[in-house]
């Protein structure tokens, strides 16, 4: 159930992108053992100038490998799970030629009352999902 938010400089090339967004959901799967199936993303290209990110003092350059996600999910999941979350995602994208010093990541959470997955329905809310971590 999470959707994840992935925002990446322009110029990559579609098999590139699709390869950063499956890296990202193998993570997921691995670490917070979702079904395959559940996958939510939006990839978005900025022009180079429009993504500022610097390293927060921490003594670190990044390039224009910068990928940034932010995991949208439902509120539960330990500060563990989380940091592995980081981990898994930054060792599925190095293969890729994106260094860890290139991998920005940010958890949001919510409850089930906050999702909607079509008709304009809750589904967690009404019954039709079962409740993640319930």
């Amino acid at each position: 159930m999470p959707f994840v938010r992935i925002d990446v400089i322009r110029g990559r090339r579609p098999d590139e992108i699709r390869a950063i967004a499956d890296a990202a959901h193998r993570a997921l799967v691995d670490v917070l053992e979702i079904p395959e199936r559940d996958r939510f993303q939006v990839i978005t290209e900025h022009d180079a100038d429009h993504i500022i990110a610097l390293d927060a003092g921490l003594g670190f350059e990044r390039s224009d490998n910068l990928v940034m996600l932010q995991i949208f999910t439902q509120g539960g999941r330990t500060t563990e799970v989380k940091q592995r979350v980081f981990d898994a995602i930054a060792k599925q994208l190095e293969p890729l030629g994106i260094t860890g010093a290139d991998v920005f990541i940010s958890f949001m959470e919510n409850g089930p009352q906050d999702w909607s997955f079509g008709y304009g329905r809750a589904q967690y809310v009404e019954g039709d999902l079962a409740v993640p971590g319930r």
